[in-house]
């Protein structure tokens, strides 16, 4: 090649490269934001009437509100509202829905004040609906980290005071919103997602503080309550569910550093007594799963903790079984209701556990009362309560452990009365090419459970695993067309823990040629109908 030709040719490749790099280096650049309108959208009417939520509300609010995740601060979930009853249940009919655009399990009951609903949705979502008319006021989504292990991504509602809503983000953070606008006031850390924690409870909101728990007890998180100032976000105390060495309960730890990761989740809203001050949080079970990896009783796991609402002091606790061995987390709180005894009024606590029992005890302004226990399932791991205290003894033949099997009634699903669900799925897979899965969980009794062997360090101490497996034929899907192609032989699919409960994750598999498979929902935006009409209202 002539001498001009290379030096052309050379030339034109700099170029080339110089373009292609530049190229390159703006396509990495992260995407600017959405340019913000110039001027706010307009408050809807029923919004800018908005009643504001005042303390002595929250303390006895209007039949026709729901303010709190139970209603009232004892927990009771009642509604004075008698216009529904047996009689005309049957004749009630729809006269809105509203799709979220989230396809995972809504679990959060909708807070009504004066006519204006909020619903806390998985996806990081809080909507504001016209609870008359179904139409969507505001949304609220905070973007989840693409990093974050979210084991059970659901929220369980919001907590409400004055104009603010306060939402507990999945990414452990607390986020108050403007009632009227949807728009963020101000956000506050809890902890750090990065190391376990998410959130997926209700914020308790009491003596102008907004309190919630944090979840992770799978992942070797230390489990604890913190409140925040209602007003400014500043966090006010943190109330660990495993104390320190050198605080009291530590002595019923292990020496060393297991502590730190000793679970005790807190991931269902706490009860409020306004006339103690206190409030009372139920904890999750400790970690690891299996007792004989954190010997001694655990506290404050598996129990129920008083609190004092203005320091964060634990002034109680009750713990309704120790070293926890059987997942039977006691994350509920328990209803604060008086009862006689004796001859006497007792203000009482009042709490059906996992562990099969229904526990009657009492309130004090610095301690939890045992008063008394009784099975309500059938249950053969307590042989019997000590009289005085409450604390069970155990059937060591019933209690599993590192590589020991052992049979148990309650199961690790915990008590239950008439619990049977079963769900079916339809989701979309988002791949390069388009192609659509159907999935649909399988009675349990198909599904024969396979316990392997005890591990240690799983994700930062776990300690246990478990596996099923489904001993039937599971579809691929074949991409570009709606035909699945079928794979003999069996499937294998870890148990997850989802709200408290474990279940059985179906088996899906995708055809090996699929370079990416993401399940997500529809991309078409949520929208309102009302029933009988075609045409989307406002929103």
């Amino acid at each position: 090649m002539p001498r001009n030709c290379r030096l052309q040719a050379t030339l034109v490749a700099s170029v080339l490269a110089t373009v292609l790099s530049a190229t390159l280096a703006s396509a990495q650049q992260p995407l600017p934001p959405l340019p913000k309108p110039e001027t706010p959208p307009p408050v809807h009417p029923i919004l800018q009437s908005y009643k504001p939520v005042t303390a002595d509300r929250l303390k006895q609010p209007e039949d026709s509100d729901w303010l709190m995740y139970r209603r009232t601060y004892d927990s009771w979930g009642y509604s004075p509202l008698a216009q529904i009853a047996p009689e005309n249940a049957a004749r009630l009919k729809p006269v809105w829905t509203l799709v979220t655009g989230q396809v995972e399990g809504h679990q959060a009951p909708p807070m009504v004040n004066n006519g204006v609903m909020f619903v806390a949705t998985p996806g990081n979502q809080v909507l504001a609906i016209d609870a008359k008319k179904g139409d969507l006021l505001w949304r609220f989504k905070r973007p989840i980290p693409e990093d974050i292990l979210l084991l059970h991504p659901t929220s369980r509602g919001v907590g409400l005071l004055g104009d603010k809503v306060y939402f507990a983000a999945a990414d452990a953070v607390l986020v108050a919103l403007d009632a009227k606008t949807g728009n963020e006031v101000w956000n506050a850390t809890v902890e750090d997602y990065r190391n376990g924690y998410y959130m997926s409870l209700a914020p308790l909101v009491a003596d102008d503080k907004v309190m919630v728990g944090v979840s992770g007890g799978e992942l070797g998180v230390r489990g604890f309550v913190a409140a925040f100032d209602a007003e400014t976000g500043k966090p006010a105390w943190k109330a660990y569910a495993v104390p320190a060495p050198g605080e009291p309960g530590s002595e019923t730890w292990p020496t060393g550093d297991q502590w730190k990761t000793g679970g005790g989740s807190v991931w269902i809203t706490g009860a409020y007594d306004p006339a103690t001050n206190l409030t009372f949080w139920g904890t999750g079970n400790g970690g690891p799963w299996m007792g004989d990896q954190r010997p001694g009783d655990n506290l404050y796991t598996s129990s129920t903790m008083a609190i004092d609402a203005t320091t964060g002091k634990v002034k109680g606790h009750f713990q309704y079984h120790p070293n926890d061995s059987w997942d039977w987390d006691e994350v509920n709180p328990p209803i604060l209701v008086d009862y006689q005894r004796g001859g006497r009024t007792v203000k009482g606590l009042v709490y059906a556990a996992r562990n099969g029992y229904l526990w009657m005890l009492e309130r004090t302004v610095d301690k939890i009362n045992f008063v008394d226990g009784k099975p309500f399932v059938k249950q053969n791991v307590f042989t019997k309560l000590d009289p005085e205290t409450g604390r069970p003894e155990i059937d060591p033949a019933r209690k599993p452990g590192t590589g020991k099997k052992a049979e148990f009634c309650p199961s690790l699903w915990g008590a239950r009365i008439g619990r049977r669900w079963r769900t079916a799925r339809r989701r979309v897979c988002s791949m390069s090419q388009p192609m659509t899965i159907s999935v649909t969980r399988l009675p349990e009794s198909r599904l024969p459970i396979r316990r392997v062997s005890v591990i240690r360090g799983w994700r930062r101490r776990l300690g246990c695993s478990l596996w099923f497996r489904v001993p039937t034929t599971s579809a691929s899907c074949r991409p570009g067309t709606s035909t699945p192609a079928r794979r003999s032989g069996p499937s294998r699919s870890p148990i997850r823990h989802f709200g408290g409960r474990y279940w059985r994750p179906p088996a899906v598999c995708c055809s090996w040629a699929a370079p990416t498979i993401a399940i997500s929902a529809p991309s078409t935006p949520p929208t309102a109908r009302s029933c009988g009409s075609s045409a989307p209202v406002r929103g």
